[in-house]
């Protein structure tokens, strides 16, 4: 096996999760420091991924069938984290044109880009998000994998991946699809954790963003690594904190104690602060903009 992000051989151990069969690809939240198997480093670039990874098969069955109503429940607040990913992207798009969000899960982002002049098609494997972005969103939504979903190469001028290429076995394909997507100037948006953060490294294997799903963990410098590799010039990295309500950032408590979890809710609720929307940047989320290769 060799580096996701460098191709660099030299793996080393790096984080002992727990196994847990009945799980696996199960995006839990529940418990933490779940993943398919033992996490190990490239002493190259500092990239972190699965020393095994799931196959293909394996993947595409889960994606499939991964159906969720929690982020339907909190719409206010993921079109709130969608209108800022849109922001930033139109400071490096030259114009709002073709826009192709892939993994767009029920669409929020690109409802929101359909309303900022944007032209969106959305790429998503889920039976469950595609459905509810085709029927309840009226948006144009092609149910495949990233690699092989129906697109006219060279027709975007902007491609956004949110939560998607920390699962992704072959990261550095998809980088040449998306390559292939851009018109020449066009921009990809990459959101991700954050491996690399102190909050990450403090926390190791009981950090919230190692999940059965979560194939790479990527930190700024082995992201810039692959994107540099495949041609693309970086123009931005910084934090990408998520708005939620903060019942829900309440409930993820969850995974480390439920009882805490509970009383939180129960005491937000009691103070009229449940539904309130909140942006915490705890610095383990980036995002990346990059340009296509010339």
């Amino acid at each position: 096996m060799s580096c996701s992000a460098c191709a660099g051989t030299a793996l080393v151990p790096h984080l002992t999760v727990t196994r847990d069969e009945a799980r696996d690809l199960v995006p839990t939240i529940d418990r933490y420091g779940h993943a398919l198997s033992d996490i190990v480093r490239c002493t190259t670039c500092g990239h972190m991924q699965l020393e095994r990874f799931p196959s293909d098969e394996e993947l595409a069955q889960a994606y499939a069938e991964a159906e969720s109503e929690d982020y339907v429940d909190e719409e206010p607040a993921q079109r709130e984290t969608a209108r800022a990913v849109l922001s930033r992207v139109e400071r490096f798009s030259p114009v709002n044109g073709r826009i192709v969000d892939l993994g767009c899960w029920v669409g929020f982002l690109l409802d929101e880009a359909r309303r900022r002049g944007w032209d969106p098609i959305g790429v998503e494997p889920s039976d469950y998000a595609s459905a509810y972005a085709r029927d309840r969103l009226g948006l144009d939504i092609r149910q495949a994998d990233i690699l092989h979903a129906d697109l006219d190469h060279g027709t975007f001028d902007a491609v956004t991946m949110g939560d998607v290429i920390e699962h992704l076995i072959a990261p550095g394909e998809t980088l040449d699809r998306i390559a292939a997507l851009l018109k020449p100037g066009g921009v990809v948006h990459i959101a991700t954790p954050n491996a690399g953060s102190a909050l990450a490294r403090r926390m190791g294997a009981r950090w919230w963003s190692v999940l059965p799903t979560h194939v790479q963990y990527f930190t700024r410098d082995s992201l810039r690594t692959l994107l540099e590799h495949h041609g693309f010039e970086v123009l931005f990295i910084g934090t990408q904190p998520k708005t939620f309500s903060v019942r829900y950032y309440l409930w993820r408590i969850e995974g480390y104690s439920p009882a805490l979890s509970h009383a939180a809710i129960g005491a937000a609720r009691a103070v009229g602060l449940a539904d309130r929307l909140w942006t915490p940047d705890f610095r383990d989320r980036m995002a990346v903009v990059a340009r296509r290769p010339s």
